[in-house]
């Protein structure tokens, strides 16, 4: 039974089941060795050929002819080799054909085993190949089952799992429904390669775009880089190869209908498309758009950036939750630090004034350190006597002198702080003042309330004396 029409049957599991025909045939010779062994013993050499042309399968058993037999499974004896092969010599191996036929019953069932398990196998290995290759892609699905948290989506050829923390926050899916997602890992497991998707990482929202905007699928606009708050707030930087084509344009569509199509399928998630720069300030005035920025200062030794906005925009430049601002920190690579500008003016003018307060140090030299980057007594402070030396004719004893003070001068406290805080300690003493004194005149009242009993029982004695009369 298992020889029959062995090739059709090969050729038709390779098509269906996209299994590789020498697999197929490696497996059954594997699994013809197994039934043999399980027959005629474990020693036994066994030698299966398969013929391509005609189908059939043939099993040989070798034996090595020896003058005296020690194991007749192995073995032939010299008389009875020169009857196989008349020119056979002693340390020969001499091959017979074996009658399939007779494997019996428990034979062919383990060879029907070992092709199932080869097959498995194979159809495993076909399945992760095909699917590592698209890691990255966007794949339709339908909702097959939930499992703690985790949606099983069916792909077709083999099932897929979208973890809980891959998943959109406050969107739902019932069984049977269609799903959109992207490959991000493809897991070669024991018992199959296992799929993982995702619809909160960037490179969902980046296929999304390449799907509806063709420029990008062209490569006229590129993906700089996208992040995102699942659910809430993303941005995507975009940039044009082509000097006529607007990134941002392309992106957005006629009337909005590219990026609205993308936030449909997000459910609604807010998309702020960002045009790259190859300055670093301008990029991340783009990212923290649509708050104005009034100027930036640059750390390149910290890779940060403090910046400052309009008053008016310093909410909206931060975003709700702080959203903005991480969001334009993550996709410029910048540490951002904004500020308003009453704020960034007073911490200036604080600045100016320790530099100021320091001893030995005049307007005009405060106004160079001032231009040099000095801005507070803390940072002359940090300075080193060479730096200083390169600003102002001094000598190395005089900047050590300089230095030294700005340190000693930084670590005082701030005199601003301590007026405050005796500011409102003055406050609260006088609430307290305010709450005795309320106190007294409540207790002063409580005695008139006395009186007005008295009265009210004299004018009660007063009005039975009158009816008595």
């Amino acid at each position: 039974m298992l020889m029959t029409d062995v090739k059709r049957v090969i050729d038709q599991v390779s098509r269906d089941k996209g299994i590789n025909r020498e697999l197929l045939v490696s497996a059954l010779e594997e699994a013809l060795k197994s039934a043999a062994r399980k027959k005629f013993g474990s020693k036994v050499d066994i030698e299966v050929q398969y013929n391509q042309d005609t189908g059939e399968i043939e099993v040989f058993q070798f034996k090595e002819v020896v003058e005296k037999i020690t194991d007749s499974a192995i073995q032939i004896d010299l008389e009875e080799g020169r009857e196989l092969d008349l020119e056979c010599e002693i340390g020969d191996s001499l091959g017979t054909k074996v009658d399939i036929s007779s494997f019996g019953r428990i034979a062919a069932q383990s060879a029907k085993q070992v092709i199932i398990q080869k097959m498995k196998e194979a159809e495993r290995d076909a399945t992760y190949s095909s699917f590592i290759e698209r890691k990255g892609e966007i794949v339709n699905g339908i909702v097959q089952r939930i499992d703690r948290n985790s949606i099983i989506v069916n792909l077709g050829q083999a099932e897929a799992i979208l973890p809980a923390r891959e998943q959109i926050p406050k969107e739902t899916y019932r069984r049977s429904d269609r799903i959109r997602a992207t490959i991000i890992d493809v897991l070669h497991d024991t018992k199959g390669p296992q799929i993982i998707l995702s619809r909160a990482h960037p490179d969902f929202l980046i296929n999304l775009f390449k799907t509806e905007v063709p420029e990008i699928s062209e490569g006229i606009v590129k993906v700089i880089g996208a992040v995102r708050e699942p659910g809430v707030r993303t941005k995507i930087a975009v940039s044009s190869t082509d000097m006529d084509i607007d990134p941002v344009g392309a992106c957005v569509g006629m009337r909005g209908s590219r990026v609205q199509n993308v936030v449909q399928e997000l459910r609604g998630e807010k998309i702020d498309i960002v045009p790259w720069n190859i300055d670093a300030a301008k990029f991340v005035c783009n990212a923290l758009a649509p708050a104005e920025v009034s100027r930036v200062i640059i750390d390149e030794e910290n890779n940060a950036m403090e910046v400052v906005v309009p008053d008016e925009f310093l909410s909206i430049s931060i975003g709700k939750k702080g959203q903005n601002i991480k969001l334009a920190s993550k996709l410029t690579g910048w540490r951002l630090d904004v500020k308003g500008e009453s704020s960034y003016n007073k911490t200036m003018k604080n600045g100016y004034d320790s530099l100021l307060s320091i001893s030995g140090v005049n307007m005009r030299l405060a106004d160079l350190l001032y231009e040099k980057g000095y801005y507070s007594a803390e940072e002359l402070g940090m300075a080193s006597a060479e730096e200083i030396m390169q600003i102002s004719d001094m000598t190395d004893e005089d900047a050590a002198v300089l230095i030294s003070a700005a340190k000693l001068k930084s670590e005082e406290p701030d005199e601003n702080i301590d007026e405050d805080v005796i500011e409102e300690k003055e406050s609260d003493e006088s609430d307290e003042n305010i709450d005795e004194d309320v106190i007294e005149e409540k207790e002063s009242d409580e005695p008139d309330e006395n009186i007005d009993e008295d009265v009210i029982e004299e004018k009660k004695s007063d009005e039975s004396e009158e009816a008595f009369e």
